[in-house]
């Protein structure tokens, strides 16, 4: 009985060493209301996503671009709620630029600019929790095109205190967040639910085409860092996004227990005008050809066009 019971626990502990992670990132906070301006909706959407992920026990961190905290130069109390009700689920947050500008079509000079501006009302929340603002994520994810400007950009973050947060499962949730939008609009409860059906699905092959690159690549599973945003699709199905991890066997994980993974100090060694997945990233710089890349799943055709 006793070896038995040894049996188990051992089973159990493999599983868990073995057990895939992933980080969840939502960009574009306090939130995509695709002009939406209704302070109640607003609020009841935040406060659905954090909810969520509360309840679903997922460390996720927020990235904000404070331009939508401000109207001309004045500050609207009720976005600010929208951070400090993310701040208070216990969520993270970090800096996505003032702005969203591109770093790839502006000056080093403006884009850094841009990211000071960005981080004032952000500071100042994580501040009243103890914490500190220390993550980055580049807009478009496009951490410039040129070495010159790749390495300007990362020796400006270290400098500031900033670590770069990377995308590993890359996707198109924001094209099917304007087609839910749109359902929602038409009161077409039928084809809103169809899209969040296919949108979850889609994410799910979405998963499994990055374990595969990252095993071909790295010959295991690394940890994962998924990319979404502060909408309305999302705080409706995050909970069915989580489901999906389950069911693939994933451990929610911070970005601070992520970027453990020595995957994320793998060198990139070439510049262009993507925004694409880190994975992508590392395989290019490994020299994988175009065969490589096959079988990326693609937003379906209808989503496409109702977004348009």
């Amino acid at each position: 009985m006793k070896f038995k019971l040894f049996s188990l626990l051992l089973l159990a502990a493999i599983a868990v060493s073995g057990q895939k992670k992933v980080c969840f990132t939502v960009d574009d906070l306090p939130l995509v209301s695709y002009g939406i301006n209704d302070s109640a909706y607003q609020a009841a959407v935040i406060d659905k996503l954090t909810g969520d992920f509360t309840r679903n026990n997922i460390p996720a961190i927020g990235f904000v671009n404070e331009n939508k905290l401000f109207n001309d130069d004045r500050l609207i109390p009720a976005q600010i709620c929208l951070l400090q009700k993310w701040s208070d689920s216990g969520l993270e947050l970090g800096n996505h630029t003032f702005s969203h500008p591109d770093y790839n079509k502006v000056s080093f000079k403006d884009f850094t600019d841009d990211i000071i501006r960005g981080e004032t009302v952000t500071r100042q929340i994580l501040a009243e929790k103890g914490k500190t603002l220390k993550y980055f994520r580049h807009p478009f994810l496009h951490r410039g095109n040129t070495k010159i400007k790749v390495d300007s950009l990362n020796d400006f973050l270290t400098k500031r205190g900033y670590t770069a947060a990377p995308v590993t499962i890359d996707n198109e949730d924001y094209i099917f967040a304007v087609a839910y939008k749109r359902a929602l609009d038409k009161h077409d409860i039928q084809l809103s639910q169809r899209i969040g059906h296919d949108y979850v699905n889609y994410m799910e092959q979405k998963v499994k085409y990055f374990e595969r690159q990252s095993n071909t690549l790295f010959g295991r599973d690394i940890v994962q860092i998924q990319l979404i945003h502060a909408s309305k699709l999302n705080a409706d199905y995050v909970d069915s996004l989580a489901a999906m991890y389950v069911e693939n066997a994933y451990k929610f994980v911070s970005l601070d227990e992520a970027l453990e993974d020595e995957a994320f100090s793998t060198e990139i060694t070439v510049f262009g005008n993507w925004g694409i997945s880190w994975i992508d990233l590392w395989a290019l710089s490994k020299g994988k050809k175009k065969d490589f890349f096959t079988g990326d799943p693609e937003t379906p055709e209808y989503i496409k066009k109702l977004a348009e």
